[in-house]
């Protein structure tokens, strides 16, 4: 992950629905009981704007997140893309797309019609840099008729449809684009970009079922219902959201009744709650060690099967996570319907070689207050079978750089391994490969290369999701990467709220049925 695209070591996807939930109106499954309508909800969100809410970084799943931005298509609870502005679409060539948009408008009042839709996507591949989802892809896309949109890439993309679910590709009208010198057009965000700068402002400018109204730089923001939206008029009146990072503080504003929902609630923190409160969400996000193969001790492969062979993953499922977390199986988790009951079994490591006092340096973040926890352990696992073990824990946007440079022997970092694209290998190309734009193990095998450019063939999902757990397997051998846990999400709701959306992929909390 290049320093700017700031995944925030995120990671998920979703696993069968959950007892008691229902698909919402969106397919998403949420708490029942949310006929009535409401007044605003106080939410408690993890993570600021960190981008003055450009829709191309982080910022880009907090607006979708909170109900304010969408793109032509969205997830299932299977990892399909389906319908969202696109109420569909057809494949016309191996690089051509027709796209059919939905009667829908703006929330400033415009139609979302294909010369906006195709204006959007062109500032998105103009972007500096490019969403996470358009890493390595060439796409061009123009108005056709009335209501449909021609998207043409580069090369074949099987996988596109799942790419334009991606947060980072949200619709946005084109006075999102527009900028004066000094001001931003419809600017709602304090301390607006000055001098011209090119600055997309999502601001009363996207298709959602809340439009963002006004910010107070990073720690507040104030969301109004948008009465227009194609999907129904949503049952809250607006949002009053507050930005808290430290996860205790963000869960004592539940307790004490200053939100209604806190999302991302420590899992230190969840005996504290009653058990009404809490939601646990399955999700892909894996947790893993990541093991420096280009240089240092690790470049060693039967050194690199030494410290897999002392990871005792079992201990930080149950321990550090207090069972909430699933031991890590591979790359991808339970949550993933397609991947359940899958258990990888690389043939061909190297056998271990025994170790004694291999100085490394070991590196986490502290964004995700599990992380230095398990480091810790690891470091203690790691110096009973030989190492050496140097603990650094940073903030994750003073650690990025280092970890992609290779600077640490090796790295405990979560990842979401659908969040950019919903396609498996689209994240196994991006994060294993030699040409890799976020390869924490620094992997360049020609057996995984070869294996991910066959799974990037096959263009049926269950032959693609077949191929990308045979990469997999390829990617496991190299022992670049130690799986640790499967992790869950635990949300604190309060017991007059309904509707929370249950999301695996992250995508989506609030929603045309959240209320309380």
């Amino acid at each position: 992950m290049h320093s700017v695209r700031r995944r925030w070591a995120a990671a998920l996807l979703l696993l069968p629905l959950l007892a008691g939930c229902f698909a919402a109106r969106d397919g998403s499954p949420y708490d029942a009981g949310a006929e009535a309508g409401g007044g605003r909800l106080r939410v408690a969100m993890a993570f600021p704007p960190a981008e003055r809410f450009s829709p191309y970084g982080a910022d880009a799943t907090l607006l979708s997140r909170l109900g304010v931005t969408e793109g032509l298509t969205r997830l299932d609870g299977n990892g399909g893309a389906v319908p969202a502005l696109a109420e569909s679409w057809t494949r016309e060539s191996g690089r051509g797309w027709l796209f059919t948009l939905r009667e829908a408008r703006f929330q400033d009042g415009t139609e979302v019609g294909p010369a906006a839709v195709a204006g959007a996507l062109a500032h998105a591949t103009r972007a500096d840099p490019p969403p996470a989802a358009l890493t390595g892809v060439t796409l061009t896309a123009e108005a056709v008729g009335e209501r449909r949109v021609r998207i043409t890439t580069a090369t074949a993309d099987s996988a596109l449809p799942l790419r334009l679910s991606s947060p980072g590709l949200a619709i946005l009208s084109p006075k999102a684009y527009r900028t004066k010198a000094g001001t931003r057009r419809g600017a709602a965000v304090d301390g607006a970009a000055a001098g011209g700068a090119a600055v997309v402002d999502p601001a009363g400018t996207a298709t959602g079922p809340f439009t963002l109204t006004r910010t107070t730089g990073a720690t507040r923001a104030t969301l109004h219902r948008f009465d227009d939206y194609w999907g129904g008029l949503a049952h809250a009146s607006g949002l009053d959201v507050r930005f808290i990072a430290d996860g205790t503080a963000r869960t004592n504003a539940l307790r004490s009744g200053e939100v209604d929902m806190a999302e991302a609630v420590p899992v230190s923190q969840a005996a504290t709650l009653d058990k009404a409160t809490l939601r646990e969400v399955p999700t892909a996000r894996t947790t893993a060690l990541f093991l420096n193969t280009r240089s240092g001790p690790f470049a060693d492969p039967a050194v690199r099967a030494a410290a897999r062979e002392a990871a005792d993953t079992s201990a930080l499922a149950d321990d550090v996570y207090e069972g909430h977390a699933d031991t890590g199986r591979g790359l991808f988790g339970p949550a993933l319907t397609w991947a359940a009951g899958e258990r990888p079994r690389p043939s061909g490591r190297p056998a271990a070689t025994r170790v004694r006092n291999t100085p490394i340096t070991l590196a986490t973040y502290d964004n995700r207050p599990e992380l230095p926890e398990v480091a810790q352990v690891l470091q203690q696992q790691l110096r009973k079978a030989g190492f050496g073990v140097k603990l650094e824990v940073r903030e994750y946007s003073r650690l990025e750089s280092d970890a992609l440079a290779g600077k640490f022997d090796a790295v405990v970092a979560a990842r979401n391994t659908m969040l950019d694209t919903g396609d498996p290998v689209s994240y196994l190309a991006d994060d294993f490969t030699c040409d890799g734009g976020y390869n924490l193990a620094r992997v360049c095998d020609k057996a995984v290369d070869r294996a991910v450019a066959e799974a990037g063939s096959r263009a049926d999902d269950a032959a693609r999701h077949r191929a990308a757990l045979a990469a997999q397997t390829a990617v496991l051998r190299t022992d670049g990467v130690v799986p640790l846990v499967h992790q869950r999400i635990l949300h604190g709701v309060g017991a007059s709220v309904r509707g929370v959306i249950l999301d695996p992929y992250e995508r989506t909390l609030v929603g045309t049925g959240t209320r309380r």
